[in-house]
């Protein structure tokens, strides 16, 4: 697809003998929020990894921001954000920040920015190890901002956050994609699912929608989007793809 910042065809990734991810297509459009919704284990991780270009997939093709995915000319154009936060717990935010921002070759200046954007600025100081769960989440975050890469895939970002994080995290992704930043940003609280610009519904290891919040109540015939998941599942139930 045109103008696409992420395009997939025909994917498929087999893990321990089994297919978790099964023959998806699908096309994200720069500049925006899309949401990749679903329950735990489905497939949404392994779907990210294949994007970043980091899973060894068994068919398809994943081309992101016109390149293949894994290219080396990707490396500083992404940011990713795992589940698990990868940052040494002997090091204070600041100094772990530094420390990426000179691997990624991001600018210095960069390190005060991302940790205030992500609400760490009175935490700067402070021991990665010494950190609360949310706090690591969010130091996690603000390493895959260095550098204000051109798309941000977000792996379940606001686990574990309070509410009013959660929103302030939000709005940050707002801010992001309208300064033309692409966001690909996976979550299981289906709550979320109407701060996105477009819906990826995945269950196990397929895509069951790809459309804009309005465009699946409209197709569902309901106001709430959960209960649109769950129709869009009995569906599949019925009428297996």
């Amino acid at each position: 697809m045109a103008n696409s910042a992420i395009s997939v065809t025909g994917l498929r990734v087999v893990r321990g003998g089994r297919e978790v991810v099964r023959d998806i297509g699908f096309a994200t459009p720069r500049g925006r929020i899309t949401g990749l919704l679903g329950p735990s284990g489905c497939g949404k991780t392994t779907l990210m990894r294949s994007i970043v270009g980091v899973q060894i997939v068994a068919a398809g093709e994943v081309t992101v921001l016109d390149h293949p995915a894994g290219s080396p000319p990707l490396r500083r154009l992404i940011g990713y954000a795992t589940q698990n936060p990868a940052i040494y717990a002997d090091l204070t935010i600041t100094e772990a920040l530094r420390y990426f921002a000179s691997v990624l070759r991001a600018p210095m200046s960069d390190v005060d920015r991302v940790i205030g954007e992500v609400g760490l600025a009175d935490h700067a100081g402070k021991l990665v190890g010494a950190l609360s769960g949310g706090q690591h989440s969010r130091a996690n975050l603000a390493v895959a901002l260095l550098g204000k890469p051109e798309l941000l895939v977000l792996d379940e970002p606001t686990v574990g956050l309070d509410p009013v994080l959660r929103d302030e995290l939000w709005a940050l992704f707002r801010r992001l994609a309208e300064g033309g930043a692409t966001l690909l940003v996976s979550s299981h609280v289906m709550d979320e699912a109407a701060r996105c610009d477009r819906l990826l519904l995945m269950r196990e290891g397929r895509i069951l929608a790809d459309d804009t919040p309005a465009g699946l109540r409209e197709r569902t015939g309901t106001t709430d989007l959960e209960q649109a998941f769950l129709r869009l599942v009995r569906e599949t139930e019925v009428s297996p793809s």
